[in-house]
Parts: structure tokens; sequence; C-alpha cells
């Protein structure tokens, strides 16, 4: 047994963060690295797995080695991960058979308007509670097995696998022993049943999926296995604590009771609302999700999903170049007294909630001849707060639930224009985490429960630090104008 430290990984769209929490919460040291981007076609997006793991190894190891921490101290290796994030790879030879389809990616629009066209999407939605949209990883598995030669007659004979990122790592590091997901990563698959809480031989047929390639499905707080010794360390871990980023950080958030919501901004966003143990039927594009198998019981949560949001922002700084750092950046949106009617709409692989427009494509618009460069990248930071509100308006519509504080993290959450504006936008105050890791938080909180490091929520709500809070004091007449040039120039862009 270790001395109640719990190792962490978050293995997140850009890059692979790692950091080791001791009983009272605290985080004792960090360690990231990111990861190529591969963009092989317009609109599509991948990662290598291999690289991934790597990267997962050697942080794991630097965050020990350079805190001078024995693993012997840990009781435990918890992980959090991009969901949606599909990889298939070969049970003997424990490699990839193409890179990783990365969430974003869209190259299967096409074919999930077949499916619409034969009037399945209704049929999908209701068994997953999802949206039929390339976001989800199912389709991403037809396409790989598809396009990559010999991969279905592999596929047929047994001999591949299929994961989200969690899945990967966790086979990855127990040698090939366990091949497993958690609750939350197999609800953003397309192939499980949201209401029976299983694979969905209808769903595996309709995206011609054999069950053998599935991992196995576990509660969050389970044991899945121990890392293999001489992988990782000289000594074994048990690895617990599985949980998709986003629900991560709605338990990182400790939201526990029903009606509390978080917004995790990353390169892109969710906000979540957990609605306990009653399914919602999901409208006007939110998506039901599993937010947590935790105690031998399943809870959900309603979700917004917004594809683009800090990633505007890194679009501004290095494919426009409009800025080097971000304490520039912050020169730049003080040094103008508006936005001047500029809006930039990050609609780079389509826009997600409440529009769910394949098609549509990012623009700037509204710019006169006195536009300048500062407008655009105030745009860029604005637009991650419009975005936000378009998922809480819908979410409060349907749950009836009125939002009276949105808990935040996340890196883009250290901005503090962002942060007053979006409290300004939204009209409610705007909760900022004292720490900015909550999706590591929430898979280390399970996983100390699964260890008993925690023995209950009750003792894990103890350790949570003061927020920021940010009020909002925006008058309502220029909410209203701000609001309304967003709503005016997303639908210059929509296809549909």
């Amino acid at each position: 047994m270790g001395k109640g430290y719990i190792l962490a990984v978050d293995q997140s769209t850009s890059g692979t963060k790692t950091m080791v929490v001791d009983s009272k919460g605290e985080i004792l040291a960090r360690s990231s690295r990111e990861h190529k981007q591969y963009y092989p076609q317009p609109g599509w997006v991948e990662h290598d797995p291999l690289e991934i793991y790597e990267n997962v190894k050697f942080v794991l190891r630097d965050v020990m080695e350079k805190n001078g921490l024995a693993p012997d101290y840990m009781d435990a290796l918890a992980i959090t991960n991009q969901r949606e994030t599909a990889v298939v790879w070969d049970k003997n030879t424990g490699l990839p058979i193409y890179n990783a389809i990365v969430w974003q990616c869209r190259r299967t629009s096409k074919f999930c308007d077949e499916l619409k066209s034969k009037g399945l999407e209704n049929t999908i939605k209701d068994k997953t509670g999802l949206m039929l949209d390339p976001y989800f990883s199912a389709t991403k598995v037809k396409w790989i097995l598809d396009n990559v030669k010999g991969a279905r007659e592999k596929a047929n004979r047994g001999e591949l696998l299929f994961g989200n990122i969690d899945g990967w790592l966790i086979w990855k590091l127990t040698g090939g022993k366990i091949h497993a997901t958690d609750y939350t990563n197999a609800s953003r698959t397309l192939l499980f049943n949201i209401k029976t809480l299983q694979w969905d031989k209808d769903l595996l047929h309709i995206f011609d999926i054999p069950e053998s390639m599935l991992p196995k499905i576990k509660f969050s707080d389970d044991i899945f296995g121990s890392t293999k010794i001489g992988e990782l360390f000289n000594i074994s871990l048990p690895i617990s604590g599985i949980i998709g980023d986003s629900q991560g950080a709605l338990f990182g958030q400790q939201c526990f009771e029903v009606g509390m919501a978080k917004a995790t901004y990353g390169t892109g966003s969710s906000v979540l609302m957990n609605i306990g143990k009653s399914y919602i039927e999901p409208k006007s594009g939110l998506v039901t999700a599993v937010a947590w198998g935790v105690g031998g019981k399943v809870e959900y949560a309603l979700e917004g999903i917004i594809h683009c949001t800090g990633d505007a922002i890194k679009w501004v700084k290095e494919n426009l170049g409009l800025f080097q750092d971000f304490s520039q950046m912050n020169q730049m949106i003080s040094s103008v007294k508006d936005n001047e009617g500029v809006y930039v709409i990050p609609a780079f692989t389509g826009l997600g909630i409440p529009y769910w427009d394949t098609y549509a494509r990012a623009a700037i618009s509204g710019m006169s001849r006195g536009s300048n460069k500062n407008h655009v990248v105030r745009a860029a930071v604005e637009s991650i707060a419009y975005q936000i509100r378009d998922a809480v308006e819908v979410i409060q519509d349907e749950s009836s639930i009125p939002l009276r504080e949105l808990r935040v993290d996340g890196g883009p959450t250290g901005n503090k224009f962002l942060m007053q504006f979006q409290a300004d936008i939204l009209k409610v105050n705007v909760a900022k985490a004292a720490i900015a890791e909550l999706s590591s938080m929430g898979s280390v909180y399970i996983a100390g429960l699964a260890v008993g490091v925690w023995k209950s929520k009750e003792e894990i709500k103890a350790l949570r630090k003061a927020s920021e809070v940010y009020v909002p004091m925006m008058e309502e007449k220029l909410r209203k104008q701000y609001y309304s040039g967003w709503k005016t120039a997303v639908k210059r862009i929509l296809t549909k």
C-alpha cells in the first residue's frame, strides 16, 4: 500500500499532463508534454497513438523523478482522457493499424448523412442519447475498417481491438492484459445503449463493427487492472478513476447534486449539468451523457458540446500570427473599448450546440474599414463566451432548472477578461476553481474512493478550495446588443 498519493494522467487533445495528489487534495507535482496534430485533409484531424503512449510514459516517469517521489508512495494510477477519439489496434502486435481519429475530425460527415437519409437518426439518438454526428467514435471506427487494407478481414477474425484513448492506454499499461473502458467513455461511442447500459447489437449492425472489437465496460471506481512491472516502474500500480475528461471535471468540480453545472474550457468545450439517476430524453442539440458510474450506480448529465473554443485563440496566435504570447494578447484586448461589431465564428470543423451544422465553416464577420487585429483577437476570445451561453440557454430550457452559478475549469479560465466577459454575457456568477486541472482531480477523487484514500463524497467536498468568483457587471442593453450580434453573425455561416 502507498502513502495516500494518487498519480494521475490527463491525456487531452493537445498533450498529456500528469500530476501527483496527496490525501488532502493538494497537487504536489506536475509534468506535461504536447503531441503532434495531423491534418491530412481539410476537416481531418489525427493523432499518433504510439506518440501519445510514449508521452504518457515519459510524463509519468518525469513527474516522479524530478520531484524525488518513489513509485511505492502511490496508491493508484488514475486516467482521464479526451473523449470520442478512436484508436483501432492489432491485439497480436499491439500496434495501431491507423492513426487515432480525433473527436474534431469531420471525415465521416457523408456517412452520417447516409444514415440520416435511411431514417436511422432517431433510432440512434433514442438508444444512445447522442446526436448522429462525426464527433462520436463509431463512424471513425467504421472508416478505419473500410479504408485500411485488410482491416475488415482482421476485425472479422477477432484480431482487432477498439478503444477511446482510455482503452488504448489501459491495454498498453497492463501489457495487453486488460481491454476495458468505463461507462462515460462507452457512452460517447454511438455503440452504447444509454438505457440498458450495454453495448447494443442493433447499433453494432448499423455501424458494421464486430462486437469482438469492443472493450469490457466497468464503473469508474473499479480496479481496472495493474500496470505491468517494468512498463512504467519496478512495481505494479492499480489502475482506477477512469473517466472521460468532461465528466471528470464535473466530478472534480464536486457537482454531486442535481442541477449543478460546470463548463470545461479547452480545445473545445463541454457544458454539463448533473441530472441525477433519471434519464432525460435530449432535444435541441443537447446530448444525454453518463455523468459517472461510481459506487455501483450510474448517474446522468445533460451536455452541450462546443467544437472550438480555446482552439480559436490558438488559431489567431499561430495561423494568423496576430500575437506572440498571452500577455501581448491581453494588451491587444484592452487597447479597444469593445468589439465594434466584429465577431469570430470558429466553425473550423462545423458548429455544435445548438446548431449542429457539420458543413458550417469559420468566418470573421462585421469588419469595417476601421477594424484592426486587436478587434479580431478580442472577438476570438469573446467567441468562447458566446458559445458557452448558447449551450447554457438550451440546458436551462430543457432541464427547467435556472443556472445560478457556473463552475469553470481549463486553461483559458486563467484569462481574466474572458471570465469577466463570460459572467457578463451569462448574467450569472462564474466560479473559477482554485486549480485548473479539474478533469484530473475528478479521476483522482474517484481513484481515491476506489483504494480507500477517501471514504465518501462528503470527505471530498471538505477538500474544496475557495473559488475566484466573477460577478456580472455589464449593462443589460449592452449584453443584449453583444449577444444579438453574435446570433446574427452565426446565421450568416449556417448551411441549413
